[in-house]
């Protein structure tokens, strides 16, 4: 009987393919990459133009001589790894240590995991694609001499084990460049006017826009109160009512991008959780009743194409359980960016028929609510359009203009199913106007606001701007805030990325010695670059070459100029109590700790907590201080601990519940804001925070 052997990266992809192939196949997994260039050495022979020098990974020797007696005993062998650069690269490798030939046809793909696809595949087997690897061992070798030319000199004259990157170092100089812009920026003021019209016993507000015809720009309160006596004195006219009807139209589903971000705002996800949980949901779930299902297609993408099967089975779906009217006219067709891959699908489930509730029970809580993120975005994405009808009421008060706008939604339409906000004025009610009638004012409103800094990145629109400035792919930006953080070049204060003292420095020597290597036009051309490798445009090697003049001109500048900067331990009033010296502040994994500058003569270490302005709700005695977990997650207890046990992850008060007593602990949710809530899991009362402040 024919003995078939087919390879792919993971044990959950190995056993969920299991299931679609019969007897003949056997399953294996190379559980990952299996070649890599040494870890101790350049391993670029740049004398032979740039010759990689790959070996095979420490510790996957055992695993390897089972693939290679797997691979003799099979009459025919397919290598089934990840369908892009770096699954085809991965492949390369195997083929290379199988000893099979990879113009033969031994290369399968498929962008989602199911029966049909992974059968499919079998029958499109092609050859490996040369052009795919080529641009994969071009980043490959390019990150290599970026990272192991200069890091030597950020160990030299910063710190040891410091590492630069080809688009790390492009990304830390864009959180560094936003927080100069915070530091330097000058708030100016500026004054709106509101005014409260009476129409009958509706209320409607309308926003000074124009004065004299002009943009209202009101910059002190002086003009802002003559403004409000004029509005006051005067009259409130109609001039013009406009009615329409508005559609709002649905997102498209998902890329890579657009899930990490969607996940960050909608569940606190942070990039790298998101991924892996994604990976989990591709390579496939214990479904009940179901067996194991791939329930998602493949999550490194750049487009938002949908196959035409999966569009109508979307749309026939749609209307048998929301009805004919949620269906559109046509079905929809969504343009993606310029310069995108476009090989694989958008993220979108393998089964539309699967919807979460069905399966929840058979699903981590985590895996349930990306799913259902995904699912719910990829349908609404096919559903029809909401539809608002619209009001536009324009005022004439002398030379001042003002508008109230006021909205109402007709048919719900994809909002049915997935809600979001748009960037737009908060709309308000409107009632029948009827223009040349004159409205009497309850109120004329003069607020005083002052400009903004930009913003910190979060997690969300970092990636959105890395992605929009053509910084890296869809694969490289969890890696890459990962790293950021694992360096201490970022740390995160809430959901904010901000620079560290250590990043600062990092990112300074870059910008000086190596400023082509941290300007975002010149990595996201360098990413053009690769994309032209892989349409098979350009050999990779000319690509290395001639970034490698460049980037050794700068590493023998660098390596004259740059002097050593020593980055002093910040030191704290507490005393060792084993030296009895200050205890210095350090930083580990999980943040910043104190430790003993004697170092390693004396090892004593203790954690910094921050002390907040609360009794121990237990104990009475001691105070509430924030801690964190070994996971770096932020929890609340005693400081008398342990003589007492209190703990909890919710931000103990000082308020007290109305109802039962109980103290009261910080919550916060994106409908209510921050609020209290009593701790007492019977009674759970609620009720406003005072001073109510946005986390």
């Amino acid at each position: 009987m024919t003995k078939k052997l087919v390879i792919v990266e993971s044990p959950a992809k190995a056993k969920t393919i299991s299931k679609y192939l019969g007897k003949n196949y056997s399953v294996e997994a190379s559980m990952g990459h299996v070649r890599d260039l040494p870890k101790s050495q350049l391993g670029v022979d740049v004398a032979h133009n740039f010759e990689p020098k790959y070996i095979s990974i420490r510790g996957k020797g055992e695993l390897l001589n089972k693939l290679r007696k797997e691979a003799k005993k099979a009459d025919q062998v397919f290598l089934a790894t990840d369908p892009d650069r770096e699954g085809e690269a991965i492949s390369w490798h195997l083929a290379h240590l199988l000893k099979l030939d990879g113009a033969q046809k031994i290369r399968i793909e498929f962008h989602e995991i199911t029966k049909d696809a992974v059968k499919n595949s079998i029958k499109n087997a092609r050859p490996l694609n040369t052009d795919l690897i080529d641009a994969q061992q071009a980043r490959r070798v390019l990150d290599r001499l970026v990272g192991y030319e200069i890091s030597p000199i950020l160990w030299k004259n910063v710190k040891w084990g410091l590492s630069a990157g080809r688009v790390q170092s492009a990304a830390l100089k864009l959180i560094c460049d936003r927080e100069e812009e915070i530091k330097a920026f000058k708030p100016e003021e500026y004054w709106t006017i509101d005014a409260d019209l009476l129409k009958d016993k509706a209320k409607v507000r309308a926003r000074l826009t124009l004065i004299g015809g002009k943009k209202a720009k009101i910059s002190d309160e002086a003009s802002a109160m003559a403004i409000k006596s004029d509005l006051e004195a005067g009259r409130f006219k109609v001039s013009k009512v406009v009615q329409s009807e508005k559609k709002r139209h649905p997102l498209p589903p998902f890329t890579t991008s657009t899930l990490q971000q969607d996940a960050s705002k909608k569940l606190n996800y942070q990039t790298r959780r998101t991924m892996s949980i994604a990976q989990q949901l591709y390579e496939g779930i214990d479904i009940k009743k179901h067996g194991t299902v791939g329930l998602i297609t493949y999550m490194r993408t750049d487009s938002v194409r949908i196959s035409p099967v999966a569009q109508q089975e979307a749309l026939a779906y749609i209307q048998q359980r929301y009805s004919a009217a949620y269906v559109p006219e046509k079905p929809r067709a969504y343009r993606g960016k310029k310069n995108i891959q476009d090989a694989h699908e958008a993220i979108r489930p393998t089964d539309v028929t699967l919807d979460p509730e069905s399966i929840k029970d058979s699903l981590k809580p985590e895996q349930y609510k990306l799913y259902k993120l995904i699912w719910q975005r990829f349908l609404a994405s096919q559903m029809a359009s909401a539809v608002f009808d619209s009001i536009t009421a324009v005022f004439e008060n002398g030379r001042y203009t003002l508008r109230a706008t006021g909205s109402k939604m007709k048919f719900d339409g994809f909002m049915k199913l997935y809600e979001y906000k748009e960037d737009q004025e908060e709309n308000t009610a409107v009632p029948p106007l009827t223009e040349g009638e004159v409205l009497r004012h309850s109120q004329v409103l003069a607020d005083q606001h002052f400009t903004q800094p930009p913003p910190r990145f979060t997690e969300a629109s970092f990636v959105k701007t890395l992605e929009e400035l053509g910084i890296g792919r869809p694969s490289t930006y969890a890696p890459t805030i990962s790293t950021l953080l694992a360096r201490d070049y970022v740390e995160r204060e809430k959901k904010n990325l901000l620079p560290t003292e250590l990043g600062y420095i990092v990112n300074q020597i870059m910008t000086e010695y190596f400023k082509d290597f941290v300007n975002t036009e010149f990595t996201a051309g360098m990413e053009e670059r690769l994309d032209s490798i892989e349409e098979g445009s350009e050999p990779w090697r000319k690509v290395v070459g001639d970034y490698y003049g460049p980037l050794m001109r700068d590493v023998n500048h660098a390596e004259k100029e740059v002097s050593k900067i020593t980055i002093e331990d910040e030191v704290s009033d507490e005393i060792c109590p084993q030296c009895g010296k200050n205890l210095v502040v350090k930083r580990g994994r999980f943040g910043k700790f104190l430790a003993c500058p004697d170092y390693p003569e004396c090892k004593f270490t203790k954690p910094i907590v921050e002390k907040l302005d609360v009794k121990c709700p237990v104990c009475k005695e001691g105070d509430v201080v924030a801690k964190k977990s070994k996971k770096g997650n932020k929890f609340f207890g005693c400081s008398r601990y342990p003589e007492c046990t209190f703990v909890s992850w919710y931000e103990p008060t000082n308020h007290h519940c109305d109802r039962c007593g109980t103290y009261m602990v910080k919550r916060y949710s994106k409908a209510k804001g921050s609020y209290l809530q009593c701790a007492n899991e019977e009674c759970k009362a609620t009720k406003p925070l005072p001073g109510k402040e946005e986390e």
